[in-house]
């Protein structure tokens, strides 16, 4: 044998080894054939289906403004699943309550969720006159199973993550997502651009909808415990008593008040900058579709790595340092965005708040998901809902009436003050 070859051979074979497939994945995922292994498998690759439905979404209200609408309809698009939430976000989550398997609940609920962007790219199809007001209805329709899939989230990933797996499991799937979404929707904006309106977006719709069959295929076979079904209570008479029937819980539970105090109003400034996001994007910047997919696939790809680098960073310093951390630098973006014109500058900037906002998203899961008793897991999480609904529902409208009576730069300065607001919160109830 060569003598080169011969020394090198123990190499080539070591190379070979570390790039079989098999073990580049499960650097990701679990592999075993434990229901353990199966189920965080099968959550991920979930991920995955929803990160192709996904990437239509950034593209849904810019759609909306193509087609003509106003700013109050793009904001309604935002607050309508909020007024669903704070309408069914209580009695369903006492009804997934009386359920033994929330898991078939949460993986139908959503597929029709997602199967509504395929209707939405009929809708030109379909409708000649009045095409925003249709597309609204769908979305509106879409209020109720999404509803199911916020309340379901949280349980069935607690479920599958357990108290020490929670990290774990949500920067790996939230980090398949965002990257599935960033590819995904760097070539929807290829697509846009190259193909006549409206019909390329009635294609992008139709098609990424598809991942919604990925979904549900593995969603569906998550196994978890049967839920303890508590005896039912008494028929609450009066709105009157079931406020206090609730008042009584919340009252030996402060931290989860706490938490919840804190987090409605950062997420109020969240909700907030959402609809003015894509305003600014389509009236301020004059972006075009390509540009608007490039902004989203950076968001997307920073993900891949944010969610595992603040997994580490929440796992060493813990949850609080975190917290502040990134809520600071998330609450500036909006205001920094409102005094840029420059396209490269906005979606370097987007990178960066993406980037924080990757930890945003673990350390607030895992705050609400340690907060409450796991024992009445569907019930808190239905009241937690209704706080995230009530800021989702009124921010968008505030914040495009201020658009329509100032200017849209304007109100995004006052969604970045309110999230420092909520930062002070966090400063002050945020515990370790």
């Amino acid at each position: 044998m060569n003598p080169f070859r011969k020394s090198a051979a123990p190499v080539f074979a070591a190379w070979r080894k570390h790039l079989q497939p098999h073990r580049l994945i499960a650097q990701w995922m679990p592999l075993g054939k434990n229901l353990e292994s199966q189920n965080v498998r099968r959550v991920l690759i979930d991920g995955i289906g929803v990160g192709i439905a996904a990437a239509a979404a950034p593209y849904l209200p810019v759609f909306l403004a193509r087609l003509g609408a106003d700013n109050f309809a793009v904001g309604l698009l935002t607050s309508m699943p909020a007024l669903a939430g704070l309408i069914f976000a209580v009695p369903l989550g006492q009804f997934l309550a009386r359920q033994k398997n929330i898991v078939s609940w949460y993986s139908r609920a959503r597929f029709l969720v997602i199967l509504c962007y395929a209707f939405t790219g009929l809708v030109p199809f379909l409708v000649s006159d009045q095409r925003v007001l249709a597309i609204l209805l769908i979305w509106a329709i879409a209020t109720i199973p999404q509803t199911i899939v916020n309340l379901g989230f949280t349980i069935v990933m607690g479920g599958v993550a357990g108290p020490q797996g929670r990290l774990y499991l949500m920067s790996r799937r939230w980090s398949s997502l965002g990257i599935t979404t960033a590819i995904v929707v760097a070539f929807a904006g290829l697509v846009l651009e190259r193909l006549p309106f409206p019909v390329n977006y009635q294609v992008v719709f139709v098609v990424l909808s598809l991942g919604g069959v990925l979904s549900f295929a593995f969603s569906s076979r998550i196994v978890l415990p049967d839920q303890i079904i508590a005896p039912p209570a008494r028929i609450q008479q009066s709105l009157r008593e079931r406020a206090q029937a609730w008042l009584t819980k919340l009252r030996g539970e402060k931290k989860f008040v706490s938490v919840i105090l804190s987090q409605f109003v950062y997420r109020f400034g969240l909700a907030f900058a959402l609809p003015l996001f894509p305003l600014y994007y389509v009236r301020v910047l004059n972006a075009t579709d390509e540009n608007i997919g490039f902004i989203t696939t950076i968001q997307g790809a920073v993900l891949l790595v944010a969610y595992y680098v603040w997994a580490r960073v929440t796992k060493q310093r813990g949850v609080r340092f975190a917290l502040l951390v990134t809520t600071l630098t998330v609450a500036f973006y909006p205001i920094i965005l409102s005094f840029t014109t420059a396209i490269p500058l906005v979606i370097l900037l987007s990178g960066i708040a993406a980037t924080f906002a990757a930890g945003i998203d673990l350390v607030l899961f895992d705050m609400v998901v340690s907060s409450y008793p796991h024992d009445e897991a569907a019930t808190f999480v239905g009241m937690q809902q209704f706080t995230v609904y009530l800021g989702t529902f009124i921010a968008p409208f505030v914040a495009t009436t201020l658009a329509t009576a100032w200017s849209i730069p304007a109100a995004l300065v006052i969604a970045g003050i309110i999230r420092l607001v909520g930062f002070g919160l966090f400063v002050v109830f945020a515990k370790e």
